[in-house]
C-alpha cells in the first residue's frame, strides 16, 4: 500500500500565543509518522489539498467548509464531557460528522456512537526532545538550578498550592508571560522537577505536557486524579502526591538521594515506552478513509466566496489567500497587480483546482499589498471585477502621518483619505463605467488595532462597497472619456451581405458600377 502523504495544521487564531502549545503534539505526530516512512509537513493554519490533514487545535477556530475541498482528520486533545473543557457545540458537531483521533476514550462518547471506529493515541517518550542538536545535554538533576517549575496556566487554586509548596522551603518557578517550544523547554531542562497541577477540583489529567516533560529528562511531580483511572504507564512514570501530602512530601522526600534515584529510574522506563504500534494502526485506517474521501469529494473547481490579497501572518483560515511571494505560503501564488483574463482556472497545492470569475466574490481583503504593488490602478480594476454586486473591498493600511508609513523598504506608497476618490467619484478615468466603489465605513486603529482618532492612528481601516453606477455618472463618465463608450454592434450572420474583410469584392463592385455609371453618361452624350 502506498502511504499518503500527512500534513499537520496546527490552528492559531491571530493573537493567541497559547495556541503555540499544539506544536508540541504535532511534532509528536510527524516524528511518528516518518519512522513509518510517511512523508510529513508541518505548518499553521493551512490545509493541503493533496494530503491528509490531521488538524490540531480545530476548536479553537475552523472554517468546516473547508472539509468540502480537503480530507481532513481532527486531533481532538480537550477533555470533553464532564469536568472537561468547555468547547462549542459546533465543535462537537465538527468530531461528530469528521475522522477523530484521540487520547482519551472517555471522550469518545461526546461525540460518536462508534467508538471502535476512533482511533486512540499514546502521548509516550519522544526521542527527539532527549537528542535535541540545538540544546546543551541537561544536567545532573541534583545540579539543576530551578527546583520546582510550574506549566501552564494560573489560577487562584494552584497559587494556593504553589504557597503550600513555597512554605516548605522549595522554590516554585513560574512563567510571567506565554513561553512554549524550544524557549520554555530551555527552562523544563534546568529543572530537578515539573509540577503538573489541575486548574480545578475535578479536571482530567493531560498527558501531553505530562509525556513532554519526561521526555525531555525532567521528572514529573503530578497532583493525583481522584475518581479517574490513569493508564498505567503514567501511573508509573510520576511521582503522585495527594493534597494533603504536600507538606509530607516536600520537607521529607523530594530533593533526597533516594528520591533523585527514583525519579531516574521512572525516566528509564518511560523511555522504553513506543506508541508504533497505535501509530501504524492510525496510518492505516486513515489511509483507507483518505481514499474514500477523494472519491467522494466534488471534482468541480473550487470557487470561492473570500479572497484575501496576503497570506504570511495575514492568512485566513476559509478563504482563498492568493499572494505574489511563495515564501508567505499562499494558498496560490497570484498578484492581482498584474494582467489576467477572466476567469481564471488555476492550481494550487494547498487549495487544489479553484475558479475565480468576475462577479464571483462577496468579501475581498486588502491590506498592505496596496502599499507594495506597483500597479494599483489594475490591482483594484480586478478587485472590482471579481466582486459582486453589493460585494465589500476591506482595506487595512498605514496611515500616511503614521509611524507605520514607509517602514517596509517594499513599500511605494503611502495612502490618505483622499486616496480613495479616484475609485469613488473619478471613477471613469480608470476605464470604469458600469460600477464603481462607495465608502460603506472607515475608521482608524492604533498600534494595539484598537479604534481610535486619526491622530493616534497607525493605520486606516476604509470599507469599499462595489455598486452600480447611476445614468446620470455613465452620463458624466462618457463625457469625460476620450472613449464614446457604446457597444461595438457586431453584424449577425443573417445581415452580413458581405463577408467579413471583403475589400476584394467589394473593389470589384465597386468598379463595375463605375463602369455602368460611364456607360450611360456615354450613351446620354451619343443621344443628344
Amino acid at each position: 500500500m502506498n502511504l499518503p502523504d500527512i500534513h499537520l495544521c496546527v490552528i492559531q487564531p491571530p493573537g493567541q500565543p497559547h495556541a503555540l502549545s499544539l506544536i508540541d503534539p504535532a511534532r509528536y505526530f510527524r516524528y511518528q509518522f516518518r519512522r513509518l516512512g510517511a512523508r510529513v509537513s508541518l505548518s499553521k493554519n493551512r490545509l493541503r489539498h493533496d494530503a491528509i490533514n490531521f488538524v490540531f487545535g480545530a476548536h479553537l477556530d475552523f472554517d468546516a467548509d473547508q472539509c468540502l475541498q480537503h480530507t481532513c482528520v481532527f486531533v481532538n486533545l480537550e477533555s470533553l464531557g464532564h469536568a472537561g473543557s468547555q468547547v462549542s457545540t459546533d465543535y462537537l458537531q465538527l468530531l461528530r460528522r469528521s475522522a477523530v483521533v484521540d487520547h482519551d476514550p472517555a471522550n469518545l462518547e461526546c461525540y460518536t456512537d462508534h467508538p471502535d471506529d476512533v482511533p486512540l493515541v499514546p502521548f509516550v517518550h519522544a526521542p527527539y526532545l532527549a537528542t535535541d542538536a540545538q540544546s546543551p545535554a541537561p544536567a545532573a538533576l541534583e545540579d539543576r538550578p530551578i527546583d520546582l517549575l510550574v506549566l501552564g496556566a494560573q489560577n487562584e487554586r494552584i497559587r494556593r498550592f504553589v504557597k503550600r509548596i513555597e512554605d516548605t522551603g522549595v522554590t516554585v518557578s513560574q512563567f510571567d508571560r506565554p513561553v512554549y517550544a524550544g524557549e520554555r523547554d530551555a527552562y523544563i531542562r534546568q529543572a530537578k522537577a515539573v509540577l503538573h497541577l489541575r486548574l480545578h477540583d475535578g479536571s482530567r489529567f493531560d498527558p501531553v505536557p505530562f509525556a513532554h516533560c519526561l521526555s525531555l529528562g525532567t521528572p514529573v511531580i503530578a497532583e493525583r486524579v481522584p475518581h479517574a483511572p490513569t493508564a498505567g504507564f503514567y501511573a508509573d512514570a510520576a511521582c503522585w502526591i495527594d493534597a494533603e501530602q504536600v507538606g509530607a512530601f516536600f520537607t521529607q522526600t523530594f530533593g533526597t538521594p533516594q528520591w533523585f534515584a527514583h525519579a531516574r529510574t521512572q525516566l528509564a522506563h518511560f523511555e522504553e515506552l513506543d506508541p508504533a504500534e497505535a501509530f501504524a494502526d492510525m496510518l492505516a485506517f486513515v489511509s483507507g478513509y483518505g481514499q474514500t474521501n477523494v472519491r467522494t469529494r466534488d471534482p468541480a473547481p473550487w470557487r470561492p466566496l473570500r479572497l484575501n490579497l496576503a497570506a504570511g501572518t495575514d492568512y485566513r483560515v476559509g478563504w482563498l489567500n492568493v499572494d505574489p511571494c511563495p515564501e508567505s505560503e499562499p494558498d496560490l501564488l497570484l498578484d492581482l497587480g498584474q494582467a489576467h483574463d477572466w476567469p481564471l482556472l488555476a492550481d494550487g497545492t494547498l487549495c487544489g483546482a479553484v475558479r475565480l470569475e468576475p462577479d464571483q466574490f462577496a468579501e475581498i481583503c486588502a491590506g498592505n499589498v496596496l502599499v507594495r504593488t506597483p500597479d494599483l490602478a489594475r490591482l483594484m480594476t480586478h478587485a472590482l471585477t471579481l466582486l459582486r454586486e453589493g460585494g465589500r473591498l476591506v482595506v487595512e493600511v498605514p496611515c500616511e502621518h503614521s509611524p507605520n508609513a514607509w517602514r517596509d523598504p517594499t513599500h511605494v506608497r503611502a495612502l490618505n483619505e483622499n486616496a480613495w476618490t479616484c475609485y469613488t467619484e473619478t471613477f471613469w478615468q480608470l476605464g470604469w463605467f458600469t460600477h464603481r466603489f462607495q465608502i460603506e465605513n472607515s475608521g482608524y486603529r492604533d498600534a494595539n488595532r484598537r479604534n481610535c482618532r486619526r491622530e493616534k492612528a497607525a493605520t486606516m481601516v476604509v470599507v469599499l462597497q462595489k455598486v452600480a453606477t447611476t445614468p446620470a455618472e455613465r452620463t458624466q463618465a462618457r463625457t469625460m472619456s476620450l472613449d464614446c463608450l457604446v457597444p461595438d454592434d457586431t453584424v449577425p450572420p443573417q445581415d452580413q451581405l458581405l463577408p467579413a474583410d471583403s475589400s476584394g469584392p467589394l473593389q470589384a463592385l465597386l468598379q463595375q458600377r463605375a463602369a455602368t455609371r460611364e456607360s450611360l453618361l456615354a450613351s446620354l452624350h451619343d443621344a443628344g
